[in-house]
């Protein structure tokens, strides 16, 4: 069986409430046995602590999403930063699909830049969000040399592979769709030391599964797409990338 890592799993959604315990069995009867939830609003944290808490193999992130600004506080993050399964600082970035206007994005480029600091005065690393905004975030990350995280659903953008020398590249559902072709052909581009499996459940589900609630349980389907398009071995590439996650969130997996 693989033994796989999902790094960007948001197990303290609304859509969980109801059955969290079977969604983490069902991803461990597949080999997905570690999974990170990221934060996007301080108003889940307190769930997501909860469940890594209870759970050993689950780990949380503190940030805040750039869809949800009104929501920062930075004594909060500071406040929950130093728990002992909080990897990184995130999600955070840009995102200008929504909200374009240049008040917002001067707004959204403050923020992000604070979560920057955060995540380099606490040497975490950092959990990025871009949508729409790769011009202006990979201006921003190339400001901090000594940032290291991952570029989270990363959209094939060739821009964002100049950061490879410090940022790993989550693949997830989407690499399944049909109409994800520029992500497909740039899959191959990325260094297998950078590469990492993620759901961004409940969202993106993969095919055959698109619309439908996401789960942990969908990463081998991803690590079967990307292995498939990188012409390597499945077993390959689930350890590669799992060794990728240990390594960048400096993960103790317990048996």
């Amino acid at each position: 069986m693989l033994d796989l890592v999902d790094t960007h799993c948001h197990l303290d959604h609304a859509h969980y409430l109801a059955d969290v315990c079977q969604v983490l069995d069902n991803a461990k009867e597949v080999g997905v046995n570690t999974a990170i939830i990221p934060a996007a609003s301080p108003k889940d944290l307190g769930r997501a602590i909860a469940l890594c808490e209870s759970h050993p193999n689950l780990y949380f992130a503190v940030g805040v999403h750039p869809l949800d600004l009104q929501d920062f506080q930075l004594d909060f993050l500071k406040a929950h930063i130093q728990h002992p399964r909080c990897v990184a600082v995130g999600e955070c970035g840009l995102d200008y699909h929504y909200q374009n206007d240049p008040t917002t994005k001067t707004k959204q480029q403050e923020i992000f830049q604070a979560q920057i600091v955060l995540a380099l005065e606490f040497n975490k690393p950092l959990i990025v969000h871009i949508r729409e905004a790769s011009v202006d975030a990979h201006a921003i990350l190339k400001q901090y040399p000594e940032l290291r995280g991952v570029l989270h659903c990363f959209n094939g953008d060739g821009l964002l592979l100049e950061l490879a020398d410090n940022f790993y590249y989550g693949i997830g559902g989407v690499a399944t769709f049909k109409n994800a072709k520029n992500l497909v052909e740039t899959l191959p581009q990325i260094p297998l030391k950078r590469l990492l499996l993620e759901t961004d459940a409940p969202y993106l589900a993969p095919h055959p599964f698109r619309g439908q609630r996401n789960e942990p349980k969908y990463i081998p389907l991803i690590a079967e797409k990307l292995a498939q398009v990188r012409q390597m071995d499945v077993q390959e590439l689930a350890h590669s990338t799992t060794h990728n996650a240990q390594t960048l969130f400096n993960l103790k997996v317990y048996p």
